[in-house]
């Protein structure tokens, strides 16, 4: 299981069990890329404001993440968000709102700097929420920020992405883990520029 590094470990079948609020989901198939959509990030904004509306000053940061966010890049069709709170595992503060507006909480990674993961109502995004101060929410940026700007590095990501996708994955997050080396090789980068 993830501990509070850059980015989460591999995790066991048991260890996805644990991590998962109500059905854990087997994919066992390989991974759909589609090529980059211009409404991602129409639907980013619809969300942010969907989410902020809900939660008010609970919400300190909002940020679009992960390759919908990048110009260009092929992406399982989800959305990613960054939420930023207080503190996460103060859920009383911002669960109920969000559940309110239809999100649903999904995951809970007390491990990995007290992840959140919520899917959205009606959109398919992933809301990872993170307690103000969370260094993983600067690397997320960074990764961002540094791909939308770096064609070298966007182009060696998605290679990566596409050999990856075409093997077939028990579960979604397993894929994801399997990024990890080069997320970690295209961060270090970002960090030392």
């Amino acid at each position: 299981m993830g501990s509070n590094s850059d980015i989460p470990a591999s995790y066991t079948d048991e260890e996805l069990r644990a991590v998962t609020i109500g059905e854990l989901r087997e994919h066992n198939a390989t991974i759909d890329l589609a090529e980059y959509d211009p409404d991602w990030p129409l639907l980013y904004e619809r969300e942010a404001e969907r989410i902020g509306s809900a939660l008010g000053p609970k919400s300190l940061r909002i940020e679009h993440v992960g390759s919908t966010s990048v110009p260009g890049l092929a992406a399982k069709p989800i959305v990613d968000i960054v939420l930023v709170v207080a503190d996460t595992r103060d859920e009383d503060a911002y669960v109920p709102p969000l559940e309110a507006a239809g999100y649903v909480l999904r995951i809970r990674e007390p491990d990995w700097f007290e992840h959140r993961l919520f899917n959205g109502p009606d959109t398919r995004i992933g809301l990872h929420t993170f307690s103000d101060g969370c260094e993983e929410i600067e690397r997320m940026v960074a990764f961002r920020d540094w791909l939308r700007t770096h064609d070298d590095d966007r182009a060696l990501y998605l290679a990566a992405k596409r050999e990856l996708a075409a093997r077939e994955w028990r579960y979604v997050q397993n894929y994801a883990d399997a990024k990890s080396a080069v997320v970690r090789e295209i961060v270090a980068r970002a960090y030392s520029a």
